[in-house]
């Protein structure tokens, strides 16, 4: 099967968060180096034509190809980051979510319990971010743990990659769900 270099590049550079070097460009599609250069560059001139601006263009960087923004839309980004932020969590959000990663699966009662606070109101945010959910009950109390979005958003491939911290929290043992 012969590969379509031009379309399958731009498929490549439009999931990868990392420059990307025409050597394992080329390996990964099986053509040669050359023909992946030449590729890159007709791509990067083709962006960056001034009659038919584009919002992205093809940068070569410290040795790989990667896509970016233009600066010509910078204002527009700006504003959308910004306009993002108030969609970061809370500190009390990011504390609560940290409880239940490391306690997991933990109730609401026993995160209530380590922070010293009522969690309900930030549970019901974490729950609705697709961050937490319910993974059992005990005595009666739903059970939370940690998503596969949250690893995502993290950065984790599992649980397991958490840094250590855990043993600066208590076990869940020792917290009384009476309080």
């Amino acid at each position: 099967m012969t590969v379509q270099v031009r379309p399958a590049l731009e498929a490549i550079l439009m999931v990868i968060d990392e420059p990307a070097t025409p050597v394992d460009l080329a390996t990964a599609l099986d053509v040669p180096e050359p023909q992946v250069l030449d590729a890159l560059h007709a791509l990067r001139d083709e962006y960056a034509n001034p009659d038919n601006p584009r919002g992205f263009e093809l940068r070569e960087v410290g040795g790989g190809w990667r896509v970016y923004s233009s600066p010509l839309f910078a204002d527009a980004v700006g504003a959308f980051v910004v306009e993002g932020q108030s969609a970061r969590l809370s500190q009390a959000a990011l504390e609560t979510l940290a409880v239940v990663a490391y306690r997991q699966p933990a109730t609401r009662g026993q995160v209530s319990q380590i922070r010293g606070v009522n969690v309900d109101s930030v549970m019901k945010t974490l729950l609705n971010r697709g961050l937490v959910t319910e993974v059992g009950e005990v005595g009666g109390a739903v059970q939370y743990g940690t998503t596969t979005e949250f690893l995502e958003r993290i950065g984790l491939g599992s649980l397991d990659d958490l840094p250590a911290l855990a043993p600066y929290l208590p076990d869940l043992d020792d917290v009384d769900e009476a309080n």
